[in-house]
């Protein structure tokens, strides 16, 4: 079974929907980890604009990416500039390393329906690199 971090600066919103898709995609295929450089809790947003696409993830934890020194990663996959360019060293030898940039919906400011629009978006675009990513890698 593969191993699959995905990093993003916080840990509450972009990686937090990744680590969902990912998980809803591979099913049995991976073990799904997200991470982040700093942890900012769970982004309510974010936790709704996924259970309108029927994926609870209500009960994923912000996690620091010191908490899994000891899991050898196949897959690090970064989902932000940021936490790309300030990546720590993560000591999986044989990890395929992947960036790809999301938009962060929670720097959004706006109307209501304005910042719902920026999640969903960014949402639409996880779904689908993930979905890719699963078929391609896994």
């Amino acid at each position: 079974m593969k191993n699959v971090l995905v990093l993003c600066t916080g840990n509450s919103c972009r990686s937090q929907m990744a680590q969902g898709y990912l998980e809803h995609f591979a099913k049995e295929r991976a073990n799904i980890y997200s991470a982040g450089i700093e942890t900012h809790g769970l982004n309510k947003k974010a936790v709704a604009i996924m259970k309108e696409d029927r994926l609870d993830i209500s009960h994923h934890t912000s996690n620091h990416v010191d908490e899994y020194k000891e899991v050898e990663f196949d897959f690090i996959i970064t989902v932000c500039d940021h936490a790309n360019e300030n990546c720590p060293f993560i000591p999986s030898k044989n990890a395929v390393r992947l960036h790809q940039n999301f938009k962060d919906p929670s720097k959004v400011e706006g109307s209501e329906e304005e910042i719902k629009k920026a999640f969903k978006t960014t949402r639409n675009e996880i779904k689908a690199w993930c979905e890719k990513f699963v078929n391609d890698n896994l």
